[in-house]
């Protein structure tokens, strides 16, 4: 089997041209093909072109004279089945235990039973179907429940976002892999195994992480929904993880538990640094997001091409480094979705973008976030970003006027440093509400400094960027956590042995693929170390590149 890649075609392509093109590429028409990869390079909007790779059979004669043509783009394909690494003896009666059911604790959960291992899975929140009405009770009532939110729950924060499942982390491993086709599996779309750039869609994820879950459990794990890690139990001599205390006031016992619990668990942060956890506050990013109508997003991007059925919605990615030395960057681009109300703490307005599987929606909306640094944060301690982030969100929410309306401003007005008193063309899709006012109230000095200048350059890379009705709604404070959680390379903490922490939350991931993969990843650590077994070298980790929340 050879990979071929780089086959760029014509957008509106016949459907045999793609085999024509495989077989002129390798010199001899293939027996049999996969497709591995589609994207679309969309450099030249008068001319779009989708880019192929596929992997191809051929006979090993004409195998071996395409591989002999020396064309870089024509390799063997590499084997993409994913290999246990451990197996639980019959009758092997510890369990682990697994704390958070986002995408890392999900698949740390998935991979440990499909192991043998029976891991014991805790969820503060509530199963997705009951989260997302509660969800929804924010949004549409004003009613917070600060337990089932946007960030607790079943599927994490990811769930109400667009379902974006692609990342720039490094995975020779083929874990995202793993992860993609377990989601297809578990009722995704086949189309995310060679998209470019795959996403599900909140209503979509509902159903996949139930059936992930329905999987876990028909081979021995145990969820526990609405029960909290109130207090790891240490060996006071060792300091070895003994046990767990529950919000129940129950003691579950436990020598290996996955601490996955999301950028959001400040409560469980302030616990764990309490008992002396390794930590160290880390870098984020906080902003604003921006909408405008879909359809300034799609001609800016693709021309004449807007809309077509293989391009869908338009999305975008963009960067500017501020004269102030501050970088601002788009993140979390939702096409055709809205914003949405994210906090998990009364008082506090928190933004977050989402789309569905459709991206069907008026208006495109992304993050404009500049980086924070801890010395920004104004206190000392892991801690302290955490008591920044709080700061902006209550500023937020009163400028919103309470209920958790969130505060908003015209593009146009933001530039001038004036309030707004009305929205003009650009309809704000945020629910429950939004107040015209003045942003700058609401992100410090540095902030707003750096986002005036990079609005007018973004407005010439994508015209109508900055166009005075698009709708800046405030804040964007959880891009990913504010602080690291510290694991060695065998993903163990250095001063607590038998916690392993993981995910977004712990500091080693951004978004759904590559916390994921990170639980799958810890999951095999944990895997090792309840058999006495050595962790390979090339799976010894401390993590992955994070690449933003949503």
């Amino acid at each position: 089997m050879l990979r071929v890649t780089e086959l760029r075609l014509p957008l509106d392509h016949p459907p045999e041209a793609l085999e024509e093109a495989l077989a002129e590429r390798l010199g001899s028409r293939p027996f049999a093909w996969q497709l591995i990869r589609r994207g679309h390079d969309a450099r030249n909007r008068r001319d779009i072109r989708l880019v192929y790779t596929v992997d191809a059979a051929l006979d090993e004669a004409a195998e071996a004279r395409a591989l002999a043509r020396g064309d870089p783009r024509i390799r063997p394909a590499p084997d993409m089945r994913y290999r246990y690494i451990a197996r639980a003896p019959e009758g092997f009666a510890e369990r682990p235990v697994v704390v958070g059911t986002g995408p890392c604790g999900l698949f740390a959960a998935l991979l440990l039973a499909q192991m043998g291992f029976r891991p014991i899975i805790l969820e503060r929140g509530q199963p997705v179907r009951v989260r997302t009405r509660d969800t929804w009770g924010l949004w549409r009532r004003h009613e917070l429940k600060p337990e089932s939110n946007v960030q607790f729950g079943e599927g994490g924060a990811g769930t109400f976002s667009d379902g974006k499942l692609y990342s720039q982390i490094r995975d020779p491993l083929l874990h995202g892999r793993k992860v993609l086709t377990e989601f297809v599996k578990a009722g995704a779309p086949e189309e995310i195994l060679y998209l470019a750039k795959p996403h599900i869609g909140t209503f979509r994820l509902v159903t996949v992480v139930e059936n992930l879950r329905a999987e876990i459990e028909g081979l021995g794990g145990e969820y526990r929904f609405g029960t909290r890690l109130e207090e790891l139990v240490l060996d006071p001599a060792t300091r070895a993880v003994r046990g767990a205390r529950l919000s129940d006031g129950s003691l579950l016992p436990c020598r290996f538990l996955i601490l996955a619990p999301g950028h959001s668990a400040r409560d469980t942060f302030a616990m764990l640094h309490a008992l002396g956890v390794a930590m160290h506050a880390k870098p984020f990013s906080i902003g604003l997001r921006i909408e405008h109508p879909q359809s300034v997003i799609d001609a800016a991007r693709f021309g004449r091409f807007a809309r077509h059925p293989l391009l869908g919605a338009a999305d975008y990615k963009l960067v500017h480094h501020a004269s102030n030395g501050r970088s601002v960057y788009s993140f979390c681009m939702c096409p055709g979705g809205r914003v949405v109300a994210a906090t998990s703490e009364e008082g506090q307005v928190v933004t977050n973008g989402m789309s569905q599987y459709s991206r069907a929606e008026f208006n495109a909306n992304a993050a404009l976030v500049v980086g924070v640094e801890p010395r920004d944060f104004g206190g000392e301690g892991p801690l302290a970003g955490i008591a920044f982030q709080r700061h902006w969100e209550r500023l937020a929410f009163e400028a919103g006027g309470g209920a958790y309306r969130a505060p908003v401003q015209r593009v146009e007005d933001f530039l001038a440093g004036r309030p707004s008193t009305a929205l003009g063309s650009v309809t704000a899709s945020y629910k429950p509400g939004v107040t015209p006012t003045d942003l700058s109230r609401c992100l410090p000095d540095y902030a707003v400094a750096a986002l005036r200048e990079a609005l007018p350059r973004f407005g010439r890379q994508i015209p109508g960027f900055d166009m005075p009705d698009a709708v800046l709604t405030g804040v964007e404070t959880r891009t990913s956590s504010p602080l690291r959680i510290d694991r060695t390379d065998l993903c163990e903490s250095p001063n607590t042995p038998g916690l392993f922490p993981a995910g977004e939350g712990a500091g080693y991931a951004g978004g759904i693929l590559s916390a994921a993969v990170d639980g799958i990843r810890v999951a095999e650590a944990v895997a090792c170390a309840m058999l006495g077994q050595e962790l390979p070298p090339e799976r010894r980790r401390h993590g992955v590149i994070s690449e933003g929340w949503g």
